[in-house]
């Protein structure tokens, strides 16, 4: 092989080694550039579209979130105010009245990013964040009184962790309900708002509660004749600022009855204002005034 041929061959190798390098670095690029714009498709939340609002994390998220339309019996966490006392926690924000042994009302929120995987944890036990002075309330004070421990926040709307569903089951979130009303007209609309959270994207403000009294469990339960519930809906990922007149709220105040059977849900629907009236409760105080004309005389027809 003389010079010439030599030196030719090593410029064309030369050659290609710049083609191939050129070829590889090329097709980096383009594999970035789609790489890119997957991910970008895939995290970026289209115009207009809400995400879900993240399960709470600590005490003053909650409380800021759960009582956002207000506090419905401007309840303080003084132990002098021993029947209307503020109780918070990751799951719910509630007021205690320990002279009947059960909460006079129960305030969260429920967003798609409280459901999730994690199993009812069934654990029924004494709140440990009531006071000592605090008559305590145990499970066993409903063994054998023919009523549910009922649940005013539903375990099923803290699923997002066993942490979260385990606080659903302090006894301070329970009221005595009869079987009928606890496993299927109350159950009935649990299911209502959390189907409409899943299938209609939005997110629900709910304040639960009971009033009345027939009797009373170990002498420091009062049974309640009446249990009751409003549900407000926000689109999804909102907060309360978005409320106006046309906003949908439902309800409902249901008997603490026997004989209830299959009835729907959607025929113990009621006006907010009577509710207040019943429990002398200001249920959606932060809201202005005509506002709050215009939605609590409003029956829910949807």
């Amino acid at each position: 092989m003389n010079r010439k041929t030599l030196i030719g061959g090593l410029i064309a190798l030369a050659i290609l080694f710049l083609l191939l390098f050129a070829c590889v670095w090329i097709g980096k690029k383009i594999w970035q550039s789609v790489t890119d714009k997957t991910e970008t498709t895939e995290t970026q939340t289209p115009p207009g579209q809400r995400t879900p609002a993240p399960p709470i994390t600590n005490i003053e998220e909650a409380q800021k979130t759960y009582l956002a339309l207000g506090n419905p019996s401007n309840a303080t966490n003084n132990t002098s105010n021993a029947d209307n006392y503020l109780m918070v926690n990751n799951a719910y924000a509630l007021s205690y009245n320990n002279g009947k042994g059960t909460a006079n009302w129960v305030a969260w929120r429920i967003s798609e990013n409280d459901f999730g995987g994690a199993e009812r944890q069934n654990n029924f036990r004494p709140d440990p964040n009531l006071p000592k002075t605090f008559t305590r309330i145990t499970p066993t004070d409903y063994t054998g009184s023919g009523f549910d421990k009922g649940h005013l926040c539903p375990s099923a709307d803290r699923s997002s962790s066993p942490e979260a569903n385990s606080q659903t089951f302090y006894m301070t979130n329970i009221i005595p309900q009869t079987p009928d009303l606890n496993r299927n007209v109350w159950n009935d609309f649990e299911t209502y708002s959390r189907d409409l959270v899943k299938k209609g994207k939005v997110d629900l403000y709910v304040v639960a509660g009971c009033y009345g009294e027939k009797g009373k469990l170990k002498k420091k339960i009062t049974v309640p004749t009446n249990c009751w519930k409003v549900a407000v809906a926000v689109p999804q990922g909102a907060d309360f600022s978005v409320i106006n007149e046309n906003t949908h709220v439902i309800a409902v105040d249901m008997p603490n009855a026997p004989n209830l059977g299959k009835t729907d849900w959607r025929n113990f629907r009621t006006t907010v204002r009577a509710i207040e009236q019943r429990t002398n409760l200001n249920l959606l105080s932060n809201l202005p005034a005509n506002l709050q004309e215009t939605l609590e005389n409003r029956v829910d027809n949807k």
